[in-house]
């Protein structure tokens, strides 16, 4: 029988993920370190915690890959007018914005994938604290399990 006080600590497990707007790393020190302390007391909090961090670490390694592939679209178009070899300084230097390049397109993608996959994390995080405070297991979609 999981009692109210396991419930509690597995939501403020999923919870403390939100301090990470207020302490750098916040999303993985808060917990952590909740987990840590309580993972002995059940195994409800240890599924929970270890769902939270896995989630986090996941979603950590999908904003790499994200923005690996972003930002040279970028850069791409921010150069794709300067010649290198015979560079004179700003006089000739202008910015077209009249025509715009594939690559900003297919950058513009990739940046408003990373916004909407950024709210879908926060409706993740919120589904997994309530279903915690109601004594139900959560698995977050599209979890790597670093933690077993």
């Amino acid at each position: 029988m999981i009692d109210k006080h396991q419930k509690n600590i597995a939501t403020f497990i999923h919870l403390s993920t939100f301090s990470r707007f207020i302490v750098p790393l916040g999303n993985f020190i808060g917990p952590i370190i909740l987990w840590i302390t309580n993972k002995e007391k059940s195994e409800f909090i240890d599924n929970h915690g270890k769902q939270a961090i896995n989630f986090q670490m996941s979603i950590l390694l999908y904003t790499i890959v994200i923005g690996t592939l972003s930002v040279p679209f970028f850069i791409f178009k921010l150069f794709n007018g300067i010649d290198f070899i015979d560079f004179n300084g700003f006089h000739d230097f202008h910015i077209n914005i009249g025509k715009p390049s594939p690559l900003l397109y297919i950058g513009g993608a990739l940046g408003a994938f990373a916004i909407i996959g950024f709210i879908l994390e926060l409706v993740f995080i919120v589904i997994a604290s309530l279903k915690a405070r109601d004594g139900e297991t959560y698995h977050y979609p599209l979890t790597i399990n670093f933690l077993k």
